[in-house]
């Protein structure tokens, strides 16, 4: 994999290719939100833009049912949808483009950088306790989260908290990374003895492809799922 690059202000060393994949995929995501909410009619006929935007927000809201059917979880269905579109554009990035100039990489897919997926949960993990907390009160969400069922697990809940921050991150990030080191792997394939090398490099570029598009959905899936568990986890 290439370098990605970077640059300081303030001591501070900045990802070029997070700032701008990062930008690129929450303006794409807007953009086809504000695209296919234009217009809006009471019953869309055909395959009409609305209907698709309809079916993801079907699709979201009830991934957040399965865990949370109750005010929570209302609460919590524009943020279940963002972060799934968001996720699913970010994964799908570096699938369909990769810049890079003199060695150093300015486009990929966001979520093949761990500071990027262990944020997204960190965002996570830190709205189901601070829901938690909004619900239970303090005291109920301490003794519902680190004193159950049993006071001696304490450790364990510690622990688990931790854990679960981690895998939620390092699984995205794990999963993205992966797809895009393959397909490094069969650009160099590709150019390793010209033409032989190239017709079974593309043909299995095209494999890849199509098989990361797909885990970049599961993933994203994934995510907003376990997100809402969590959620479900700390409130009640």
């Amino acid at each position: 994999m290439e370098e990605s690059a970077t640059f300081t202000i303030a001591g501070l060393t900045f990802d070029w290719s997070v700032i701008i994949s990062t930008t690129i995929s929450v303006l794409v995501v807007f953009l086809l939100a504000f695209w296919m909410s234009r217009k809006l009619v009471i019953k869309p006929s055909g395959k009409s833009k609305q209907n698709m935007l309809e079916w993801v927000i079907d699709f979201t809201n009830n991934i957040v049912d399965g865990s949370l059917p109750n005010k929570t979880g209302n609460n919590l269905k524009f943020f279940a949808f963002s972060m799934f579109m968001f996720i699913f554009m970010s994964n799908q990035l570096g699938v369909a483009f990769s810049v890079s100039v003199g060695g150093d990489t300015f486009l990929n897919s966001p979520t093949a950088n761990p500071l990027v997926t262990m944020t997204l949960a960190l965002i996570a993990i830190s709205i189901a306790h601070f829901l938690g907390v909004e619900k239970l009160g303090f005291k109920g969400y301490v003794k519902s989260v680190y004193f159950s069922p049993f006071s001696a697990l304490l450790p364990i809940n510690l622990i688990e908290q931790f854990t679960s921050f981690l895998t939620l991150g390092l699984r995205l990030f794990g999963n993205i990374f992966a797809g895009e080191m393959v397909l490094s792997l069969l650009w160099q394939l590709a150019q390793s003895a010209g033409v032989v090398s190239f017709v079974p490099a593309f043909l299995l570029t095209m494999l890849w492809q199509g098989f990361s598009l797909f885990i970049g959905a599961i993933q994203a899936f994934v995510f907003v799922t376990l997100t809402t568990v969590y959620v479900s986890e700390k409130t009640e």
